[in-house]
């Protein structure tokens, strides 16, 4: 008794489609061989199932209930089909299934069918017609057997196979196999008689043939070439010896045969047999040498006796390091676990070294050959390191060969006891596009389209170049961020042209909401109708069921239901969705019968649908192939839901009859369908009049979408290409409206506003997702299509294998490739009636077809089921798009892929993304502006008789900024720094705005950059030259000692750090500059806002920041990839792959405090697109598009960043009632905390050993600084900003001023610190002043010394310790702001030492990230119970418990120091501010674990409204948990409130 299949097999684990299919099987029986090797499961359906997923079942089946047993499952399918099946409809549906199964059966078999035409002569007699050939002939009857089984047995369709043959076509490509075959068979023959074809020869050497050219030229071929590329003689000796085979006279070992001919000689074929591999070439079987026996006892070593050292041990001039070697190599993914020796082949990917405590040296590099990467380990001797490590260079291509074990330091199969390395040819494929004519690639994407494109646009346009084309286009989705980079690519001058464009996300906002009104009024007949098809497709699918109601004057009075006959099966999914099946429509008529009467029925009234485009466009298709007429006026109620339901997010039918209280029983029937759609017709009319609205032509004038109508429809893809500047800034101001404006999950493009902005634009049909071939596809009325066509200037096709994915689509209407030839050429021919030009394009992500790999991980990473099957979106030569497009014949492929791109790329100027002049911002009368408060403020500080250095000075930088455009720069920062300081705010300088003393004198900055002086502020007084004070150049002013002034008596004040004004704009002050501002992290907001005020609204944007994929979670996403997959790649491997994911474009941001200025009367779309950052339509704030990088030579940047220590110090002045300006720069007791702990009246030993007392000052508080300051041991103020300088800067200190300073061979003071030290130092000692800069200028960026500076610096007697400094160097900091930074710091330490508990208010109240009351404010016993634990676990803390220790260490010194917190009042406390209050500290609410800023400032605000009654009223007036609550009661902040406001008895 049959039982169904899901009843047998209950467990077996089934995707979804294909289990709703085989609900409908059944188990007929099961069968098992008698040795039990065997088990065949009898199965029936009425559904057809591919023969590929009964292949997964029996695979499921095996795999899932039989894992540990070697058995093989057999499911042997029978079907008992409907009616509508005929032989040649079965046919259709089953053949790709009937491929398939012959695939797996017979190659000979599937082939014969795959190519066969194939007509049914009637109903039961299928002909297959195929070539005349032997094979064929041989094959005909099992063919035939296999056919009529699966046809009559299988199916219960009785058919008849019969075969006709005619003559073979000749094929170039068979006579190649045909020609290979005899070759390989010469090769074996030559393998085994190698003494017989050297005797034929004459005892010559064969392993080389020489052939004459037809110039006479001699050239020499290898084995291999000679094999394929020599045609052989007719008389040659392998005739001979197949003749003599031929006769069974095959000479033995002592014969000889006399050559027949004086042909060419033959090639040593047994060579070319074992397959010893050529450059390039490839093996199967590797030779692996188990050990390493024969070390050293090379034949060609030729070095004498004494090789102890030496690299080489080969004469070979390709040999690198070891001995020469000819083994086979394999490929590197082959290697399974530790098989001893290999030899490989690869390119050197990386390449470290380092030093080992033996005093032998590691060098690790890791090699691939692209299937695999695997790491090389050498230890090697000190004497031969250099010489080995200058010969392994990252990117070169090797052979090398050694042993693989495992590291025991980090598990990973490695490459060790390296017998020798070898360099080899480049082996990769090298694709070239050698047509006379090329192609130009109109549609590109970069890896700036959003987690899709994966190639660097410089790339893409350094191959375009190198493969000679003329311009290329980049299209990115939606976005025009990679424009910047393709202009960096091209070198001043550079000819080659860049198309500039975006494939944009089209939305179709043109339609009307009537089609073809004629006026009518609502009272008028509507019919309201459904239908239900096999498809989407009219050209290809069938109708099978039509619902219609008659409504007149809102009134139901007639019905139209029927099913119709589509005479081909109803596929299964149809059947499932509709439950329509093929016995239910079998009684009913076809649909040139159903159709009249249908039209008949509708007679002239307007036609009503859901989604009326789909429904019309069936009964449009089917009244044009019956010679019907039909014009109808059409209303779709989808468009109207739009309109009248604007917070619906989705339009089905159900949602919105749901959102109409409309009952919609039995979905997806016609009829039901139609009387649902009857209802929301006659709701949405009854809206429409409420509004005024009587008839058609009125409600179309409500078409104009808004922009959340247009955020909702469905979109395309177009690509929009910028022909000249008009166009370009047209195509910003697009790109900028569709992400401001018009963003909803991508960003929107509305076509009527295209259209209107389509000046210097061309605009191209895009890909298989533009609104052309969706069209297409869905078999839209040539009416339709014409309108789309007559839209674009320019229409795409693209290769078969873009679109290939719709074959593996069950519901798509493509199902073979010939689909899809057919849709290309629909396009061409629309080209052709519609004089519109057809390009062939690629769609380019990557740039080579392995390059789909990272394209591969980028999408499964963001859960694409289908991005193992990726498209070859690859950039194509001319050669292999004209191979692609051949179907078109050759002329009219070689004119959409050469001739048309060609002209597109014509009718596109040569232009530039961004403006290259600069366009700073105008305030009038700024010059004049700043000279006038630099020189009142030089007055006011040095008198009216001004110093001449002052003067000097002034005008030297004033004559610099004005003459170059930047006095509006300073006059913007004087106004925001004026601003903050009038507002009570500090103000920070960051980079080197310090080195400008216009910059001190307009109070931009507080550092002073003149040399030291002293200065009376009562008398004026200066003094800049005398011997006290030239002692200290090169230093700070307050390191100098206190001075009376000699003609007052007054005490003067110390000025200057001695910074030159060139480190700011160079020698010939044209260097741009960037003024960088530290505000306070409060005040920020405040800044920018007045930023607006000064230059008015729409003026400042903030600046743009891209967000890419970073190494480390693109690391994530590669090895996420292959552990799904079951696959472990090493960590090399991983990496290798990871550099192609990197720099990916994941999201957008904003610079923390960059602001870009507009000047007035020009329109950011000249420079830039705009947009919100990360895309965030609830942000009101708006950011460039591009990076600002960018565009900031081109508009000016201000750079207004928020920082802690403007904050700190405004609070601290607050508690302490200081004026931060007026703290000294040379206590003695502030400069002892960074020697000691003396200061602060504890020793070391209380404080867990730390020894000085710069614990929470900012830039010395880390244990890093701390030891930075215990080695440099600074005196000075100066000797801190050059110790701050070390700290910013890379490979400064570490390995550089560090062992300097601790051999001795130099000081805090004569080691370089900051840039500015460079050229200060070159100019003493004697170099030109414009080099100094230029050198100074190259290492603070990491780009070391050019040799010729070398020369010249040893020339001036430059140290070579010096030199060795500056190669080392990879960033370095300014002095400006490494001053600027430690005179924060320094009036924070300052209140540190003498207002302590300010000090650790304002630390905890602004600095501290990881303080909690729980574990700092119970008493220090508990503290230091926590610090050790903390300090236990050191290693192995995370981020934030690293944040708690540093906390916890600043709370145990203000312990140790003998101050204490108070518990927390709930009515006294703040939200985030820590107080002073008798002595002690009260936290802050905050810092209790949990309770986060918000909810601390509702228990502020509750508290405000009186005390609280419970706990329960505490919970409700703060808003905070139930577990907060309980924790602050356990903490004992909430006293002895009682758990509820209600009373008991007990009360009383």
């Amino acid at each position: 008794m049959a039982k169904g299949f899901l009843e047998v097999f209950p467990t077996l684990n089934i995707a979804e489609p294909l289990k709703e299919l085989l609900a409908m099987a059944e188990v007929e029986k099961v069968t098992s061989a008698r040795d039990r090797s065997s088990i065949r499961v009898y199965m029936k359906s009425t559904r057809l199932i591919h023969k590929q997923n009964i292949y997964d079942l029996e695979r499921g089946i095996k795999d899932q209930l039989f894992p540990d047993k070697q058995i093989t499952i057999k499911i042997q399918e029978k079907y008992r089909l409907s009616g509508q099946y005929t032989p040649e409809k079965l046919l259709k549906m089953y053949k790709d299934s009937l491929l398939l199964e012959l695939k797996h059966y017979s190659i000979v078999e599937y082939s014969m069918f795959r190519k066969a035409q194939i007509v049914f002569e009637d109903e039961g007699k299928m002909v297959l017609t195929v070539e005349d050939t032997m094979v064929n002939r041989d094959k005909t009857n099992e063919l035939k057997r296999v056919l009529e089984k699966v046809f009559n047995e299988r199916c219960g369709l009785p058919v008849e196979v019969a075969f006709q043959y005619i003559p073979p076509k000749e094929n170039d490509r068979r006579k190649q196999i045909e020609l290979k075959l005899e070759r390989e068979a010469q090769a074996i023959y030559w393998q085994n008689h190698k003494d017989e074809l050297e005797n034929v020869s004459g005892g010559e050497n064969i392993s080389q043939t020489v052939a004459k050219s037809d110039n006479g030229e001699k050239k020499t071929h290898n084995s291999n070439a000679a094999i394929m590329d020599i045609p052989m003689p007719e008389a040659a000796p392998w005739d001979a010896l197949m003749d003599q085979a031929a006769s069974g006279n095959v000479p033995g070992n002592d014969e000889t045969i006399s050559p027949v001919s004086d042909g060419i000689k033959p090639v040593d074929a047994g060579k070319t047999a074992a397959a010893k591999p050529q450059s390039g070439g490839k093996t199967e079987k590797p030779q692996l040498n188990k050990g390493r026996k024969g070390w050293g006892r090379d034949k060609d070593s030729g070095f004498g006796e004494d090789r102890k050292f030496s690299v080489k041990r080969s004469n070979n001039p390709d040999v690198l390091y070891g001995r020469d070697f000819e083994d086979d190599f394999m490929e590197i993914e082959k290697i399974d676990g530790e098989i001893g020796e290999v030899t490989l082949r690869g390119q050197i990917l990386t390449c470290e070294s380092r030093e080992l405590r033996s005093g032998k040296f590691i060098l690790t590099f890791d090699v691939t050959d692209f299937t695999d990467t695997i790491t090389a380990k050498m230890f090697i001797r000190p004497e031969i390191f250099n010489e080995v490590k200058d010969m392994i260079k990252t990117g070169m291509f090797i052979k090398i060969k050694g042993v693989t074990t495992i590291d025991k330091f980090d598990g990973e199969l490695t490459l060790g006891s390296i017998v020798g390395i070898k360099k080899a040819d480049d082996f990769t494929t090298k694709r070239m596009d050698n047509s006379l004519e090329k192609r130009v690639e109109l549609h590109c994407h970069t890896k700036m389209s959003d987690m899709d494109g994966v190639s660097e646009v410089k790339s893409i346009i350094k191959r375009a170049k190198k493969w000679g084309m003329s311009s290329i286009a980049v299209t990115d989705h939606g976005c025009v961020q990679a424009f910047p980079d393709a202009n960096h690519a091209l070198d001043k001058g550079d000819t080659f042209k860049i198309l500039y464009g975006v494939e944009g996300y089209l939305v179709d906002d043109t339609k009307q909401l009537v089609e073809n009104s004629k006026g009518q009024t609502f009272a008028d007949t509507y019919v309201v109708f459904d239908i239900e098809t096999t498809g989407f497709s009219p050209v290809k699918n069938r109708i099978i069921e039509i619902g219609a109601v008659k409504v007149v004057d809102g009134v139901i009075t007639d019905k139209f239901s029927t099913f119709v006959n589509p005479d081909v099966p109803i596929p299964f999914d149809i059947e499932k969705l509709t439950s329509i099946n093929d016995a239910m429509v079998l009684p009913y008529p076809k649909i040139d019968v159903i159709l009249p009467q249908f039209l008949e029925f509708v007679g002239d009234a307007v036609l009503v649908a859901h989604n009326a485009g789909f429904d019309v466009g069936f009964i449009g298709h089917y009244a044009e192939a019956l010679g019907l007429p039909f014009s109808p006026t059409v209303l779709d109620t989808v468009s109207l839901a739009r309109l009248l339901l604007p917070n619906l997010n989705r339009f089905k039918l159900d949602t919105v009859a749901k959102a109409l209280n409309i009952s919609l029983e039995n979905h997806h029937r016609a009829v039901d369908d139609a009387g649902a759609t009857a209802e929301i017709f006659a709701a949405f009319v009854k809206m429409l009049r409420d509004r005024d609205i009587e008839d058609l032509d009125h409600l179309n004038e409500l078409s104009t979408m808004d922009a959340q109508t247009i955020m909702k429809l469905p979109t395309n893809h177009v690509i929009i290409l910028a022909k000249n500047d008009l166009g370009r800034i047209n195509l910003y101001r697009l790109v900028s409206w569709s992400h401001l404006d018009y963003y909803s999950r991508r960003p929107r493009i509305p076509k009527s506003v295209l259209d209107k902005y389509r000046e210097g634009l061309l605009i191209g049909s895009a890909c298989e997702a533009g609104e052309l071939y969706q069209a297409l596809l869905r078999g839209a009325p040539d009416a339709e299509i014409a309108r789309l066509v007559n839209f674009y200037d320019y229409l795409e096709i693209q290769p078969l294998g873009n679109n290939a994915f719709m074959l593996r689509d069950e519901k798509s209407t493509v199902k073979t490739e010939e689909d899809l030839i057919e849709i290309n050429k629909k396009i061409v021919d629309l080209g052709t009636q519609f004089g519109k030009l057809v390009c062939a394009t690629c769609d380019v992500h990557f740039l080579d077809p392995q390059d789909e790999v990272y394209r591969r991980i980028i999408m499964a990473g963001q859960g694409f089921k289908d991005s193992d099957d990726q498209a070859p979106l690859y950039l194509r030569t001319t050669e292999e798009m004209l191979e692609e497009f051949a179907y078109l014949g050759p002329d009219k492929a070689y004119e959409v892929v050469v001739t048309n791109t060609r002209k597109i790329s014509d009718m596109c100027e040569k232009i530039a993304p961004v403006r290259p002049d600069k366009c700073p911002p105008v305030i009038p009368d700024s010059d004049k502006t700043l000279t006038k408060i630099c020189y009142d403020r030089a007055h006011e500080m040095y008198g009216e008789d001004l110093p001449k250095i002052v003067v000097d000075r002034l005008e030297r930088e004033l004559h610099s900024i004005i003459t170059n455009g930047f006095a509006v720069m300073y006059i913007i920062a004087q106004k925001l720094v004026w601003k903050s300081n009038e507002d009570g705010y500090l103000v920070g300088s960051r980079g080197s705005v310090g080195s400008s003393f216009v910059a001190t004198m307009s109070g931009i900055t507080e550092v002073n950059p003149l040399s030291p002086h002293y200065h009376c502020p009562k008398c004026r007084y200066y003094d800049f030259d005398s011997e006290e004070v030239r002692k200290f150049s090169g230093m700070a002013g307050c390191d100098m000692p206190d001075m009376r002034c000699p003609k007052c008596g007054a005490m003067m004040t110390k000025q200057g750090f001695d910074i030159p004004f060139e480190t700011f704009l160079g020698f010939k002050g044209d260097k741009e500059p960037d003024i960088d501002l530290n505000f306070s992290g409060d005040y920020q907001g405040k800044a920018h806002r007045y930023v607006e005020v000064i230059f008015g609204a729409g003026q400042t944007f903030k600046a743009g920041t891209i967000g890419t994929l970073a190494e480390k979670t693109a690391f994530g996403y590669v090895k996420k990839y292959y552990e799904e997959r079951g696959q472990r790649k090493r960590y090399c491997e991983i990496n290798r792959i990871v550099q192609g994911c990197t720099g990916i474009r994941r999201t957008t941001g904003q610079h923390p405090g960059g602001i870009i200025v507009l000047p007035i009367g020009w329109d950011i779309e000249e420079f830039t697109p705009v947009q919100h950052p990360a895309n965030d339509m609830n942000s009101d704030i708006i950011t460039t598009h591009f990076d600002y990088h960018s565009i900031d030579s081109n508009l000016l940047k201000l750079d207004i960043l928020g920082h802690d220590d403007p904050t700190m110090i405004r609070m601290l002045e607050d508690l302490t009632g200081i004026n931060a300006r007026e703290i000294p720069l040379d206590s003695k007791e502030v400069m002892s905390l960074f020697k000691s702990t003396d200061a602060l009246g504890v020793t070391p030993a209380d404080i867990r050993g730390c020894p000085l007392g710069c614990l929470g000052i900012p830039e010395f508080g880390t244990d890093f600084a701390m030891q930075m300051l215990i080695d440099a041991q600074p005196k000075y103020f100066s000797d801190l900003v050059r110790i701050a300088g070390l700290a910013h800067g890379t490979d400064v200190w570490l390995g550089n001023a560090k062992d300097l300073i601790l051999s001795g061979q130099a000081t805090i003071q004569t080691a370089i610190c900051c840039r500015d030290d460079i050229m200060v130092y070159l100019i003493q000692m004697g170099l030109e002043e414009g080099l100094s800069f230029t050198i100074m200028e190259s290492v603070r960026k990491g780009k070391g010394l050019k040799p010729d500076w070398i020369e010249e610096m040893k020339k001036h007697d430059v140290p070579q310790w010096y030199i060795d400094s500056c190669l080392k160097i990879k960033y370095m900091f300014p002095k400006a702001h490494a001053a600027a930074y430690v005179m924060m710091a320094w009036r924070v330490a300052y209140c540190k030492v003498f207002y302590p508990l300010a000090y650790y208010a304002a630390f905890f109240s602004i600095r501290a990230n990881g303080f909690s009351y729980e574990l700092m404010c119970l008493g220090r016993d508990k503290l230091e119970y926590h610090l050790a634990d903390f300090k236990k676990r050191s290693d192995s803390l995370s981020k934030a418990e690293q944040d708690t220790l540093r906390d916890m260490r600043i709370v145990q010194e203000m312990y140790a120091r003998g101050y204490d917190f108070m518990p927390i009042d709930i009515y006294r406390a703040q939200a985030d501010r820590f107080q002073v209050i008798d002595g002690k500290l009260m936290p802050s609410l905050s810092s209790i674990a949990g309770l986060g800023l918000n909810a601390a400032e509702g228990v502020v605000y509750a508290a405000k409204d009186g005390p609280f009654l419970s706990r329960e009223d505490f919970r409700a007036r703060t808003k905070v948990s139930k577990t907060i609550c309980d924790l602050m009661s356990d903490l004992g902040l909430l006293g002895d409130l009682p758990e509820s406001n209600q009373l008991s008895l007990f009360d009383f």
